[in-house]
């Protein structure tokens, strides 16, 4: 990963996500650069009014604005739609002389009506702008504001908000209390906040736009964005793009371990660990299920396992580089013990499902066993059940983001929060958030898929934290393009399209 400090074009820039104290610091940063504040809330309201004018015809917009700098965004959108023609009525929460700074002169230049904030501001067929509050509002709407935003949800209206839906926490996604007008627009500004991206927030932006308002891009500098959105910026420049001169020995060689009874479990993680570019991927399983294993994929070498030194003979193959643990392998203390085992034995290690759970309410002997890998490569994959067995109430309450970052924290290893908005967290603080994962992976198996794929790109020496973050970005555009009706079998054999234009992209520089 490039150094931070030299330069802010970098893949950790580029894709950064700002928390809403980091995006105020931004601003000071701004500010402290030289651009004025009130400049800045002129370049954001005219933004607004752009984005409303590029998607709709002319017709009334009743426009809501909010006590503070929310608000003043609203004061400029109302005036630059009213110079272009737009019927506009403006209804304030609160008085008018009561607003400060940078909102209040903008207030100043609106020559238009300004009426009390209320639902009957809304008239039929109208366009609303919700400037009531911003991403740092962290408690539920009451009032006329509830009211109003209550109108706004129920009515035919298009809504636009700016910055995110008044209601909707910057930082987790998550809605203050149960009113919140979802948007079909929000515009906002300089780099995206969590909330965007995590659910439900995401759901309830609609179409998102992220509009240029004259921060520097220096000010990233001090800030030091630790959290970014998934995708190939963030993780490309370590893929590992085969060469002509390279053969498969070049590319790892995954061990994973089958179960007796959720077959299909190992064999979609074993296919997805071939189709990522693994060079070679053995598959173990009780002697009695080789034969199974074998006809399944031929491209996968089985091993049998007849006894408990089978798998630690394994283990001390050199070349077997890379080992997941627990898809379809049961709860059971030879399940730990393998996954122990993997971890002593200093290998790049993947524990998922079964691996998870047998360490319910106990995960002292993993975490200790994480601590005394020389690998530096583990990643946990846990769904939101998993993760409670696994790290308890650790976090809780304190949003997906921040959960992943304790378990991480706690457990010295990577961590992949599974979801429909899933979060990749590191020990040192680093996260991605992956936005691109449509609801048709909500499907048996995808999960040993996922896993599979993470496997398969530590054998290749991907870094944990970005093999993790491509792998969920790669099984989340193979399952888009897929669409609806897709199974868990379908995912590896959609990746090497996905492959084939990830890597023209790069090739062609579009991808950095």
């Amino acid at each position: 990963m490039a150094d931070r400090n030299d330069t802010t074009d970098t893949p950790e820039y580029r894709s950064a996500v700002l928390t809403v104290a980091e995006t105020y610091a931004a601003d000071a940063g701004a500010e402290a650069a030289g651009a004025a504040g009130v400049v800045l809330m002129e370049n954001a309201g005219r933004a607004v009014a752009d984005a409303v004018r590029a998607r709709w015809q002319p017709r009334p917009v009743a426009v809501l604005c909010g006590p503070g700098n929310n608000g003043g965004d609203g004061f400029v959108a109302a005036r630059h739609l009213a110079e272009a023609g737009w019927p506009v009525r403006l209804a304030l929460l609160g008085a008018r002389s009561d607003l400060k700074g940078d909102a209040a002169h903008h207030a100043g230049a609106w020559d238009g009506e300004v009426v009390e904030l209320s639902p009957e501001v809304m008239e039929e067929g109208a366009l609303v702008i919700d400037a009531l509050f911003g991403a740092g509002l962290a408690r539920p709407l009451e009032g006329p504001a509830r009211e109003t935003i209550e109108a706004a949800a129920d009515g035919a209206y298009p809504v636009v908000a700016v910055d995110v839906p008044s209601g909707l926490a910057g930082d987790t996604g998550q809605v203050a209390g149960d009113a919140i007008a979802p948007a079909d627009l929000t515009v906002t500004f300089f780099r995206k906040k969590p909330g965007h991206l995590l659910l439900p927030g995401r759901t309830c932006c609609g179409e998102l736009l992220v509009a240029d308002i004259g921060i520097p891009e220096a000010v990233l500098q001090d800030i030091r964005p630790t959290c970014f959105e998934n995708g190939p910026d963030l993780w490309s420049g370590a893929y590992p793009w085969r060469g002509p001169q390279d053969h498969k020995y070049d590319f790892g060689h995954a061990l994973l371990v089958g179960g007796d009874t959720m077959t299909g479990a190992a064999r979609l993680a074993s296919r997805a660990a071939l189709r990522v570019g693994a060079g070679l991927v053995t598959l173990a399983c009780a002697e009695h299920m080789l034969p199974f294993y074998a006809l399944s994929t031929p491209s996968v070498i089985t091993a049998p396992l007849s006894g408990r030194g089978d798998f630690r003979g394994l283990l001390a193959d050199p070349r077997k580089n890379a080992v997941l643990i627990g898809p379809g392998n049961g709860v059971s203390r030879e399940t730990q013990g393998r996954a122990l085992a993997a971890l002593a034995a200093d290998k790049r290690t993947v524990l998922d499902a079964d691996a998870l759970s047998v360490f319910e309410a106990q995960p002292a002997p993993l975490f200790d066993a994480i601590a005394d890998s020389e690998s530096g490569a583990v990643v946990l994959t846990p769904h939101d059940g998993e993760f409670a067995r696994v790290f308890g109430d650790l976090a809780s309450g304190a949003g997906r983001l921040a959960r992943a970052r304790a378990g991480a924290g706690a457990s010295g290893a990577v961590v992949v929060l599974k979801g429909g908005d899933t979060v990749i967290a590191a020990p040192d603080g680093r996260a991605a958030i992956t936005a691109n994962a449509p609801p048709e992976l909500a499907t048996a198996g995808s999960g040993d898929v996922l896993a599979g794929l993470v496997v398969g790109l530590l054998a290749q020496g991907m870094p944990a934290f970005e093999a993790a973050a491509a792998a969920c970005w790669l099984h989340g555009e193979a399952a888009r393009r897929l669409g609806p009706g897709l199974i868990a079998e379908d995912l590896s054999e959609a990746l090497p399209g996905v492959l084939a234009d990830l890597k023209g992209a790069c090739a062609a520089g579009s991808i950095r």
